[in-house]
């Protein structure tokens, strides 16, 4: 405890223990400033190269290679190989743009690749789409779309493979 002279009033005694707090209170807030101050600096040091950007602004693209980037995109989205549309999956043949342009305006082409049906199966969808989901008139290109279609999403013979051949196996033995 903090030793007072005598001589002072109790008034006098009470305004210095509170001047005497207020002091350490502010040697303690201060001691404490820096110690956080240091162990923040300290963590900054350490994970600096993981922050990296982290404090930096936006970061502006000049504008031609925006462009450049845009122009890859775009001949990207129009890739096919091995006959197939890179971006949407779909068999690249006679009719495709057009399928691509009208189908996956509402839906994906995966709705389109994953099915199967005849010409007649392809036309009852877009009546039914037609009817229930908003399908607009389809007019001249209904007859390519179902073209496109009926030749490149028909139903295969067999949903089966083919029976295995027993005798052109050549079979062998597992010693024990």
């Amino acid at each position: 405890m903090l030793h007072l002279p005598d001589h002072l009033t109790e008034k006098q005694k009470q305004a210095y223990r509170k001047r005497w707090l207020g002091t350490i209170g502010l040697i303690v807030q201060t001691v404490s400033a820096i110690f956080f101050a240091v162990v923040g600096l300290f963590l900054f040091a350490l994970f600096q190269p993981a922050l990296n950007g982290w404090f930096d602004g936006p970061q502006t693209v000049p504008v031609e290679i925006s462009q450049q980037r845009m122009a890859e995109k775009a001949a990207d989205m129009d890739r096919v190989e091995d006959g197939i549309h890179l971006e949407t999956g779909l068999i690249a043949a006679e009719g495709w743009e057009t399928v691509r342009a009208t189908c996956t305006a509402c839906h994906s082409a995966k709705l389109v690749t994953q099915n199967k049906a005849t010409r007649d199966g392809w036309k009852n969808m877009i009546v039914w789409m037609q009817e229930t989901q908003g399908l607009w008139d389809l007019g001249d290109q209904e007859n390519a779309i179902l073209d496109y279609l009926a030749a490149n999403y028909a139903p295969e013979e067999s949903s089966r493979r083919a029976n295995l051949d027993m005798e052109a196996i050549e079979w062998y033995l597992l010693e024990l």
